[in-house]
């Protein structure tokens, strides 16, 4: 179960990678490509061709740590193959590893405050 904090800016990268890489490749990868450094307290989110694979790349403050899952007879829900990244909260982040369709997370809308006359 990965539970990332709110204040983390998580960043998705939209086309799939080579998932041979490890963890350093892939932080490598984050920085030279996307412009995101996993060094520096951002998440970065891969997927391999087949959408059944996630690799998560982040540092904890102590070292880098890479989470990686595959989900059996099904895949991730993954938004469109374009260059480059797109953000991600942590609600949809959540989803998203466990397998529900993070599309359809929104944040909740606040009631408009009446104007005292």
């Amino acid at each position: 179960m990965l539970t990332p904090p709110a204040s983390l800016m998580i960043y998705v990268a939209t086309q799939p990678v080579d998932f041979r890489k490890g963890a350093e490749g892939l932080a490598l990868l984050a920085k030279e490509t996307l412009g995101h450094d996993p060094m520096k307290g951002v998440a970065v989110v891969f997927r391999a061709k087949r959408a059944d694979r996630v690799k998560i790349v982040v540092w904890d403050g102590s070292g880098l740590v890479m989470y990686w899952k595959r989900l059996d007879g099904s895949g991730f829900k993954w938004p469109p193959i374009v260059a480059g990244v797109m953000r991600m909260n942590a609600a949809q982040l959540s989803a998203l590893v466990a397998g529900m369709d993070w599309t359809r997370m929104h944040a909740p809308r606040s009631p408009q405050q009446k104007a005292l006359a």
